[in-house]
């Protein structure tokens, strides 16, 4: 009983996780769209995360200044970019927040490249 217990929760999961993988594929409204591009931005902002706490670790203190100061002026970039406030209501274009945010983590990507490759060049950060 159990087995099939388990088996049958294992087959229902599966079908969800299906469903919302085919639901992202050919979103049906624009909130299907929305939870689709936030999944998207989420998993661009972990990598971009991943990537800087790595590059960070590669960095001697030069350097880890610069990278923070550079990551807080992009931070300030892509808010100016991608949202905006009106009232007490704001607003964010995730389509550009996840561009940004893969860009910036194909960025610190390369700086991570170099600094195994040919060392940590400060001047590129």
């Amino acid at each position: 009983m159990k087995t099939i217990n388990f088996t049958l929760i294992s087959l229902l999961c599966a079908s969800n996780i299906a469903l919302a993988t085919s639901a992202c594929d050919k979103p049906q409204t624009d909130f299907d769209g929305l939870y689709c591009l936030n999944k998207v931005y989420q998993e661009a902002d972990k990598e971009l995360n991943e990537n800087y706490k790595k590059l960070k670790g590669k960095l001697d203190s030069e350097g880890k200044g610069l990278l923070k100061t550079g990551q807080l002026t992009w931070i300030e970039e892509r808010n100016t970019n991608c949202s905006r406030r009106d009232g007490d209501e704001f607003f964010v274009n995730l389509n550009c927040a996840t561009n940004t945010t893969i860009e910036r983590s194909n960025f610190l990507q390369d700086r991570i490249r170099e600094c195994v490759s040919a060392g940590c060049q400060n001047s590129q950060l």
